[in-house]
């Protein structure tokens, strides 16, 4: 069995070698920068909401307009982490997006951590934490000001802010769809990272790649359908640990 650095040299080598690369990212990504993932023993919707609801059902487009105050106590306290700094992942794909060789970033998380790091172009399919519009008098909020008492209401009208994030019973938005699909079509080389590739339908967007390499750094193993690559690397090992290896290559 192959050790961490013999794999990421050969991660290291595909990379030198391509030309269109596309990062398809999970929550695992961010785990590093201390933001719990969603489906682990330890993560999000595994949580003790002490209530009748579900982490899910806390989550769910009917619960933020059914009781807001209600919504917005579990999503600021497990969803929201203002004080998180990109990892050697989001460096790394900044970096090699600089170069060139990154043309976009698939993300599923929420918290903007890729583009806190220097990426620029990054689809975001579930929102971000980032964005939030006023219901009433639909007056735009960053983070920071979201955060400022009265914390998730409009400091102009006195309404609710609903973040810009895709809640249990609402879709993606087609265009940031559109544009996800188009970039791992057209690349060469595909990273997924951190991800299960269970949540859909984000999850199957993977099956649109057509190119030479993939890539899977992921803590425990993920089955692909086999007409996608004929080169799959597998690296089953920590995002943030196998990043700060190729980071120094």
């Amino acid at each position: 069995m192959k050790d961490l650095e013999t794999l990421v040299k050969e991660f290291k080598t595909i990379i030198d070698n391509s030309n269109n690369v596309v990062f398809f990212g999970g929550a695992g990504v961010s785990v590093p920068s201390g933001i719990p993932d969603f489906r682990s023993a330890d993560g999000v919707y595994s949580k003790d909401t002490n209530t009748m609801y579900s982490a899910e059902e806390m989550v769910s487009r009917t619960m933020y307009y059914r009781n807001t105050p209600f919504f917005n106590d579990f999503y600021f306290k497990y969803l929201v982490y203002p004080d998180a700094l990109p990892n050697p992942c989001h460096t790394y794909l900044a970096r090699l997006e600089k170069e060139g060789k990154l043309k976009a970033v698939v993300t599923q998380n929420i918290d903007g951590l890729h583009q806190a790091a220097g990426s620029k172009v990054v689809y975001e399919l579930h929102g971000s934490v980032h964005r939030n519009y006023c219901t009433l008098c639909k007056a735009f909020h960053d983070l920071a000001a979201t955060l400022k008492e009265p914390r998730g209401k409009c400091k102009k009208c006195g309404g609710y802010l609903k973040p810009d994030v895709v809640l249990f019973e609402e879709g993606l938005d087609q265009n940031t769809i559109t544009r996800s699909i188009e970039a791992i079509a057209k690349a060469d080389t595909l990273i997924i990272g951190g991800t299960s590739l269970v949540v859909q339908p984000a999850a199957s967007f993977i099956n649109f790649f057509r190119g030479k390499n993939i890539v899977v750094v992921n803590k425990t193993s993920i089955r692909l359908p086999m007409y996608l690559s004929t080169n799959i690397l597998f690296i089953e090992a920590d995002i943030g640990k196998t990043f700060e290896l190729l980071n120094k290559l």
